[in-house]
């Protein structure tokens, strides 16, 4: 049960992150989503999307946590935890 409700908090933290690159490419790019992702990728500024759709996963976090689930939070936490080593990679290659 703890392993799936880490699994759980992961998936909504993956997706809290996806959803926080996709609200500020429509917020704050002049671009569409394709052109914009495609462009951070040939420009070398992926991570910093990245970094900046993590920001929603503070959300779910703080929810968990105030729910007392503390394995969904966990999980988020894991969540951001590999968003910042994909940002890590990004920055060495």
């Amino acid at each position: 049960m703890i392993k799936q409700n880490i699994f759980i908090g992961f998936l909504t933290g993956i997706s809290a992150n996806i959803g926080g690159i996709f609200l500020y490419i429509l917020l704050f790019s002049e671009m569409g989503i394709d052109e914009t992702l495609d462009d951070a990728i040939a420009e070398g500024y992926i991570g910093k999307l990245i970094a900046l759709g993590a920001i929603l996963n503070f959300l779910p976090f703080f929810v968990f946590l105030r729910k007392k689930q503390i394995y969904h939070a966990r999980g988020v936490l894991l969540a951001s935890i590999i968003a910042a080593i994909t940002i890590f990679i990004t920055k060495i290659v």
